[in-house]
């Protein structure tokens, strides 16, 4: 059993059987997760949507907590995007308040196991309380240097791609270049992940196949694994399995082997 899992997971389990046949060797250095289903779920159980956004919150800390230990560089998490706008008002300022709450109560645990906090969107178009909430925790955790947990909020993946080929542009003309020379690695670092790994597993919950502007340009190469399981119910094991599923793929990246 991997050391990181010595008195979490039983000996002989089928959480252990399903650990034992992952390849510490091939781990995704960068794991992206798509966290739908929770209103479905909620709705399912009788209860408002936002009961399922409550719900959904000890997935999350399922998956900081199994991809810390698994030694993946970095986690991205969809949590609102640019068209979650659109969604009641009451389920939105419940997203918030939920939101500031999971950083408060979380955040001791996740700057004493080394991992940095980053939110990545236009993040200066959520609410001042949540900016506030957001900024304590990136200054908290900035110099951690284990995993890094990314929240995506108000973000939407063609705008993050129109920003950043507009500084790209700007950064290429400073230099005395002409925009013929821009590159994609002029793009790529005026990304809102620059500085992480691009995505090597993406992972959908609910069973939709829909990658719903998330991630446009880190996903390029990336394996996508999709679940019919609904993110409040999305669990470690769950990740076992996506992992095993990713480490079975031919990943040629284009290329012929």
């Amino acid at each position: 059993m991997l050391k990181g899992f010595d008195g979490i997971i039983e000996p002989n389990s089928a959480e252990a059987k399903l650990l034992a046949k992952i390849d510490v060797e091939r781990i995704p250095q960068h794991i992206a997760v798509i966290m739908d289903g929770n209103g479905r779920w909620a709705n399912a159980k009788g209860q408002p949507r936002i009961f399922g956004h409550r719900a959904g919150a000890e997935s999350v800390r399922s998956i900081i907590d199994t991809c810390r230990r698994l030694e993946v560089k970095a986690v991205t998490l969809y949590a609102f995007s640019t068209e979650n706008w659109k969604r009641p008002r009451a389920e939105i300022r419940g997203l918030m308040s939920m939101l500031k709450r999971y950083i408060r109560t979380d955040l001791k645990e996740v700057n004493e196991n080394n991992i940095r906090f980053r939110a990545i969107g236009q993040i200066e178009g959520l609410f001042e309380d949540v900016q506030k909430e957001i900024g304590r925790a990136e200054d908290t955790t900035r110099e951690n240097t284990g995993m890094t947990m990314s929240v995506a909020l108000n973000y939407g993946g063609r705008a993050e791609i129109v920003e950043a080929a507009r500084r790209a542009a700007k950064d290429v003309l400073d230099r005395g270049d002409s925009l013929e020379q821009l590159s994609e690695e002029d793009i790529g670092r005026n990304l809102y992940t620059f500085g992480l790994p691009d995505v090597d597993l993406m992972i959908r919950t609910s069973g939709e196949f829909r990658i719903s502007n998330f991630l446009l340009w880190q996903l390029a190469y990336s394996e996508i694994y999709v679940t019919p399981t609904l993110f409040p119910d999305f669990r470690r094991p769950h990740i076992f399995e996506a992992i095993i599923d990713y480490q079975k793929r031919d990943r040629r990246f284009g290329g012929v082997k």
